[in-house]
């Protein structure tokens, strides 16, 4: 296997792109000594990547991609058997989530938008839209317009059907034809239309759709006021019986799809019944549609991903990330094979699996990480060749890209950390750097090690930067992740200067040139570190960041229309509330205790961010300013939570950095 530019899809690809004046799929490029010397221009990393959800049909023999140009994304299709661009798309600012093949002929594209759904009684939300783009005439067909009484958005997750000519979609949806319900829907993807095809309730939480025998053989349904999880399977009769109950107040099961063989379904659930020391920390199990018996899944480790066939919907294998690579098994040995040889070619990078066509002899991987700011690559079996086919930071060379490195450290509790630090590029031995401690959102969730455009802008201004998987984080077993419950302000708080701590006795930061920032919860720690962790930071930057614990949780009760559910329980457990109104999260609400702030702040926010209101922010600067404390406030138009747009992203960077070297200049 040899890793290659294929001159002719590179030529393809080049003239593509200089013909649409578009980014993204040049070949790597000559920088000279002065070039490296300088960093590359806050744009490169603020800009959204160049292109991106590349996505082979079927056959492997088109590529689909969305590329972007500023703001405008566009629609293309390579044919990768001869080598010619077949479409071109305008998508305009959509913000696009996901692409989808539909057969050869055609590519479903879903995009979100903020909007109000008075109807609903929901005033602001992200909803998903759906529109086909049809090769053979050039149309492209919103779903859903064109039903009567249909709200044109997406209420569930969309699965395709193959048929005779055409694949239909399901996807559940609202009719004021059919109120107090989101029923499932049959959409025609070549006119949008749809028509039920199975009734479901509100309460309905996910269904399985078997696309072989053309039904839903299994439907879950919760009661958020009381907890109650069912899973009903479909019986010969057609109709659904009760297989499993249980009372998740937080933790739901979730369905996930059809099994192995096809007999059984995929439940995501929390069954210590079940564990043993084989399964450990289990959470993935196929639970047999006849007689309902329950089995781990076991693919020759404890999977943290599934992956599922995309025609017939049946699960085909598992990821895992351990080591800061990332690990496949599958049940398909020429899906294994696949893999492995794409391994195998890249044995210095980390790849991941991004999409492979039907008969796995054609896969697309990516790569990212010091060096690299982003590769995406063509894997043939059949020409036993490994094609670089595109970056997605084009403007940033590889000798720009600051090294990146795991690190492990020791809490004050003992409990160990990992996490990541990022060293600006060109210093050999880094002693004494000013450092940026960038915290992660979720915080369910985790940083990895990869190229991270957000760290690597603020490395390329001299800033080593470390990104701590602090207690509470996703990707190293129940136990850590349960470890910050309650730890909001706490543990979970000074998981972080601990890390500021270490790096300080090993001698690579200077403690008295520190700052926080951070997004979503991470802007909630940057908020919590001059007022709840003292005389660590220099500054602090928020970006949608949480500052009053107690309102934001009343707010979730307020939005769902009822006090008891399971977003209000969930948050309560991890902040550490007894209750809704508990009036011991002020003592950890950043607003609250804005007269112990120690640093000045600079907070950012979203005013179209449905996850975190920006009033949040607001709240937060009006009592910072009532204090008497240094802070500043950006309101980013037509933003959500995720920082979809280009432009808005490149002002969160330039606020963020012309902030940073204000207060805490590396020179």
């Amino acid at each position: 296997m040899t890793v290659q530019w294929s001159a002719r899809l590179r030529g393809l690809l080049l003239a593509v792109v200089m013909a649409l004046a578009l980014p993204g799929l040049a070949a790597a490029q000559t920088v000279s000594e002065a070039e490296v010397a300088a960093p590359p221009p806050l744009a490169a990393y603020g800009a959204l990547p160049s292109l991106e959800l590349l996505q082979l049909s079927p056959s492997g023999e088109r590529l689909a991609f969305i590329s972007v140009a500023g703001e405008q994304r566009r629609l293309i299709l390579m044919d990768l058997t001869t080598f010619a661009p077949v479409a071109n798309v305008a998508v305009g600012a959509a913000k696009v989530r996901d692409l989808r093949w539909l057969g050869e002929d055609r590519v479903l594209i879903i995009t979100t938008e903020t909007r109000s759904a008075l109807n609903l009684g929901i005033e602001d939300a992200e909803f998903a839209a759906g529109q086909v783009y049809n090769l053979s005439d050039g149309s492209v067909v919103p779903l859903l317009t064109r039903t009567r009484g249909m709200f044109p958005a997406l209420l569930s997750h969309v699965t395709v059907v193959p048929g005779d000519g055409r694949p239909d979609l399901l996807v559940r949806a609202f009719s004021s034809e059919r109120p107090q319900r989101v029923d499932l829907y049959r959409v025609d993807p070549d006119t949008g239309r749809a028509r039920v095809t199975d009734t479901m309730f509100p309460e309905t939480d996910d269904f399985v759709f078997d696309p072989i025998a053309n039904r839903t053989v299994a439907r879950s349904e919760y009661q958020s006021r009381t907890g109650e999880w069912t899973l009903l399977v479909r019986n010969d009769g057609g109709a659904f019986r009760e297989a499993w109950q249980t009372i998740a107040p937080i933790d739901l099961p979730s369905l996930l799809g059809l099994g192995v063989d096809g007999d059984s379904v995929v439940v995501a659930a929390d069954r210590p019944d079940l564990a043993s020391t084989e399964d450990g920390d289990a959470r993935f199990f196929e639970v047999d549609l006849e007689t309902g018996e329950w089995r781990p899944v076991r693919l020759g480790f404890l999977p943290q991903s599934l992956w599922f066939h995309p025609a017939t919907g049946r699960l085909i294998g598992a990821g895992r990330r351990d080591d800061d690579r990332q690990s496949y098994a599958f049940v398909d040995p020429d899906a294994q094979a696949l893999w492995d040889r794409g391994r195998a070619a890249l044995p210095e990078a980390a790849p991941v699996l991004v999409s492979w066509s039907e008969d796995f002899q054609r896969a697309i991987l990516f790569t990212s990480g010091t060096g690299d700011s982003g590769t995406y690559y063509l894997l043939d079996l059949t020409t036993k060749t490994m094609s670089p086919i595109g970056a997605a930071y084009q403007d940033i060379a590889a000798d720009q890209v600051a090294p990146i490195r795991p690190v492990t450290y020791a809490a004050a509790d003992g409990l160990e950390i990992h996490g990541y630090l990022t060293i600006p590029p060109g210093i050999g031995n880094p002693r004494g750097l000013p450092l940026v401690v960038l915290a992660h959102g979720g915080p369910a969730s985790r940083d990895v090690l990869g190229f991270d455009w957000w760290a690597q802008a603020i490395a390329s201004r001299g800033f080593a930067v470390l990104q701590p998987n602090f207690r509470g984080s996703t990707g190293y077993g129940d136990a850590f992740l349960e470890a910050g419950y309650g730890e909001w302000g706490r543990k979970m708080q000074t998981d972080l200067s601990d890390g500021v701590r270490w790096l300080a006795v090993e001698g690579v930061i200077d403690p008295d040139r520190v700052c926080i920032v951070g997004a979503s919860y991470g802007g909630y720690a940057a908020m919590a570190g001059p007022t709840l962790d003292p005389g660590v930071y220099r500054c602090a930057v928020s970006v949608n960041g949480v500052s009053d614990l107690r309102r934001m949780v009343e707010r979730e009760a307020r939005v769902r229309g009822e006090r008891e559910n399971e977003t209000v329980r969930y948050w309560n457990r991890f902040m550490g509330a007894e209750r809704l109104g508990d009036r011991s999260l002020d003592e950890r609400s950043p607003a609250r205790l804005a007269a112990q702030a120690d640093a000045p702040m600079l907070l950012i926010h979203g005013r179209d961010d449905t996850v975190v209101p920006v009033d949040q922010s607001r709240l937060m600067a009006e009592a910072l300013r009532r204090a008497g404390k240094p802070v500043e406030l950006v309101e980013l138009d037509g933003e959500d939570h995720w920082l979809s747009r280009s432009g808005t992203r490149l002002r969160m960077l330039t606020e963020t950095l012309r902030f940073l070297l204000a207060h805490n200049p590396p020179d």
